[in-house]
Parts: structure tokens; C-alpha cells; sequence
């Protein structure tokens, strides 16, 4: 599985995504198929594109595409001809070697690896592309969907395949354009969509035209919704979902696949929580100004280490003081706060939490600054059961941070894994 964390890509340029040749000229594009499958705030989208080498010689192509943030690839295939090549995970350089030595050969060859521009474009090189010849490319990635403020669920598909063009008067790459003219996209687009919760489907929005939602069963919980005919792809698409009964906790389960090994990632069964809390008005604008922030920083031997693996980085334990020296100074004046860091023992600045004043605030500060990662192993659970079992302050809602290294091994304990890094 091709993993992504990070959002698209600030800018799409002109014919810089889609399947391209060496010369970074486009391959024509005939048609893209989209299913899109929605199971609550989960979305699985599956694009089959389909493109034509249209020249009387044979050309060597790239197939550039953008993930969305949180996104994992879970296929990756594409066919030309009676050929097909389904994706699987290799090491870098033995996947490049074993590239290279299908190509000399004249055997077809396929290559998917993440940009060195930009860690959210992925790169498949497709080899040779015969004259006259079709290719075939279907992605599948899953994402989950971002909740608005009305309560519905966004789901994007990105024009990013269409050409592009800078406004009149707009300089660099600083420039994104969502949509362009419908007769400079000279393929079609077949998107459809099926919606499944435990809760019923209240309604599903577009800024394009849609055909009638269709509601396969009587509760309401599973709808499909399609784009109307004669659609042209000429802007993002962009559908907005509504639950009924939205702030109500639910769980969906998965079966694990059949012919996944058991015992496996995907051999086994899984659930998925969701928890969308309505908080009334006058707790949200309670909490505006006041809460007892408790803020928990990893002190152990791998916060030594360097960030993103790099010897001459900056370490993660002086990182986590940057992060905190930040907060420390965001804090809203009238709230409580006090500050644990951790390793094989424990420590605290306040013996409980303190009134948020520009004394207690320059006391945490120098503690802050002289914090270094030298507590030794990685036990969280006894500063967590300290935290909880301080009563709470009246009127100061409770809020705790936890700052963990990013999986690392312990200097001072090698066969020790630290957590991954998470935040409440």
C-alpha cells in the first residue's frame, strides 16, 4: 500500500498530470471512469483512465497523478493491450534495476514511485506505448471525508487531468484553477457514487448536475447518485453528503478478504468507529476562554534522535520544546495549565495545574527551555493515571496534549519501540 500524509499539491500546471511522455507532452485522454464508493466518512474511489497513442512510433510514457492528504493507494494496475501489470510494493532500487532490465529487453514494464518534486505526486513510468495502441490505468485509494460545518461530508474529485491556463496578468506557479473550458476537454467522464451508513441518507449536493438520488433499500441507509448526462469535466466535482441523525455515534464492520493470508492486514476483519460529538452552544463558547490545558512531552532517549531520519536535523526533543514554547504563548489568559514530561520516571513543573499569568507563564518557559531527552525509556501510563487522578477545575474543562517520538528505536533500551505520535 502506497501511503501519502500530505494534502494536493499547491499548484497543477499546465499538462503536468495524466499520462505524459518524456518530453512531458500530453498522451490524449479518451475517457475517465470514477466509482466512487462511500461507506459513513470513508471514501473509496476507484478511476479507470483510458488514453490512445495516437503517433506513428512508439512512445515512452509517465503517468503523473496527485493524492488527496490521508490518502493510501490500495491498487495500482494499468494494461496495454492484452497486457496487464497489477502494482506491488518492491525496494526502490531493486524496482528501478528490474525496470531498467525489462525495457533493454523490449519487454513491457511498469513503475510507480513518489515524485522527488513533491511527496503527494506519484510517478508510474508505463514504458513503451506501441503505435496506435491503448492503455488502460485504473487507481483505486481510500480517504476519509472532511466534515463541514452544516454537518455534510465533502468529497472531491480535482479536475487536475484538464489543461490548464494562467490568468492574464498572474506570474509563477502560485496559481490554481479549478476549472476550464468545456471545449478544451475532449474526453468524457462517467462518475457514480454509492453511499452506505448505519444512518439514514438525508440528501447528497453537487456544484454539477445529478440525476435523482436512488435509495436502494427502505431505511434509507445505502443510495447511489450518478452525474446527469452530457457532463464535461471542465471543473472540479464536488458532492456534499448528509446523514440523518449526524451527531450519533456508529460502527461499521468490514469482512476481511478471502484470499488474504489469515491473520494478515487484510486477511482480517475490521471496525470503524465514528464519533461526531454536538457540543451545545454554551459549552462551546464556555471553552473560548477558559480549560485546564495539561500539556505531556516524551523525554526519552530516542527524542535525541533527529527528525525525518536525518543525522544533521534537528532533534525531535528540540523540536517539542519549539512546539511548546508556542502553545505556552497561545494559551487564552484566565485558563489553568501545567506541563509533565516523561520517560522510565515522571516529572511535573506545577505540583498542580496553575492560573495561565505572565509570572506562571515565564516559570514554564524556562523549564521548557532546559528540558532534554534524557529520562530514559517510554512510560506513559503512570503520568496519565497522575493527570486523572487530580480532581478537575470548576468550570475548566480538562484538555491534554500528548507529545510521543515518531517510532524510533530507545538509545537507552535497543529492543524498545517508542509509540507513534498522537494527540487527545
Amino acid at each position: 500500500m502506497v501511503d501519502s500524509n500530505l494534502g494536493y499539491s499547491s499548484c497543477v500546471m499546465m499538462n503536468c498530470c495524466g499520462l505524459l511522455t518524456l518530453q512531458k507532452e500530453p498522451v490524449p485522454l479518451k475517457s475517465i471512469e470514477v466509482e466512487l464508493e462511500v461507506r459513513d466518512h470513508v471514501a473509496t474511489v476507484v478511476s479507470t483512465l483510458n488514453y490512445e497513442n495516437k503517433e506513428d512510433k512508439p512512445l515512452e510514457a509517465v503517468f503523473v497523478f496527485p493524492l488527496p492528504g490521508d490518502a493510501a493507494v490500495c491498487h495500482f494496475s494499468a494494461q496495454i493491450g492484452q497486457t496487464q501489470i497489477v502494482a506491488e510494493v518492491k525496494e526502490k532500487q531493486k524496482a528501478r534495476e528490474e525496470y531498467d532490465d525489462a525495457l533493454s529487453s523490449g519487454q513491457q514494464a511498469f513503475l510507480l514511485e513518489e515524485s522527488d518534486e513533491s511527496p503527494d505526486i506519484f510517478s508510474l513510468s508505463v514504458g513503451s506505448l506501441p503505435p496506435g495502441e491503448s492503455a488502460s490505468i485504473r487507481l483505486e485509494y481510500v480517504t476519509e471525508l472532511a466534515v463541514q460545518a452544516d454537518d455534510g461530508l465533502r468529497f472531491c474529485l480535482p479536475a487536475v487531468l484538464n489543461p490548464r491556463y494562467q490568468p492574464q496578468g498572474s506570474e509563477g506557479a502560485g496559481v490554481q484553477v479549478t476549472s476550464a473550458p468545456a471545449s478544451l476537454v475532449p474526453y468524457s467522464l462517467s462518475f457514480s457514487a454509492q453511499v452506505s451508513s448505519p444512518r439514514p441518507i438525508s440528501k447528497v449536493e453537487s456544484n454539477c448536475s445529478l440525476d435523482p438520488l436512488q435509495y436502494l433499500n427502505t431505511d434509507q441507509t445505502q443510495a447511489t447518485v450518478k452525474l446527469a448526462a452530457g457532463h464535461k469535466f471542465d471543473r472540479d466535482v464536488e458532492l456534499l453528503i448528509y446523514y440523518k441523525d449526524a451527531h450519533q455515534p456508529t460502527a461499521v464492520v468490514e469482512a476481511g478478504q478471502a484470499s488474504a493470508e489469515l491473520g494478515s492486514l487484510m486477511g482480517d476483519p475490521v471496525v470503524m468507529v465514528s464519533l461526531y460529538p454536538e457540543f451545545p452552544q454554551s459549552v462551546m463558547s464556555s471553552t473560548a476562554s477558559c480549560g485546564e490545558f495539561v500539556f505531556l512531552v516524551d523525554r526519552s532517549g530516542s527524542m535525541d534522535c533527529a527528525t525525518n531520519n536525518s543525522e544533521q536535523g534537528e532533534s525531535r526533543i528540540s523540536s517539542a520544546r519549539d512546539t511548546l514554547l508556542l502553545l505556552l504563548k497561545s494559551l487564552p489568559m484566565g485558563c489553568y495549565f501545567n506541563i509533565y514530561s516523561f520517560g522510565s520516571s515522571y516529572e511535573h513543573i506545577f505540583s498542580k495545574s496553575v492560573e495561565y499569568s505572565q509570572k506562571t507563564m515565564e516559570e514554564a518557559l524556562k523549564k521548557v527551555e532546559e528540558m532534554k531527552a534524557d529520562l530514559g525509556g517510554t512510560e506513559i501510563l503512570e503520568p496519565l493515571k497522575h493527570i486523572y487522578s487530580q480532581p478537575c477545575i470548576q468550570n475548566q474543562p480538562r484538555q491534554i496534549s500528548i507529545q510521543l517520538s515518531i517510532c524510533g528505536t530507545n538509545k537507552s533500551d535497543p529492543q524498545r519501540r517508542d509509540l507513534p505520535t498522537y494527540r487527545t
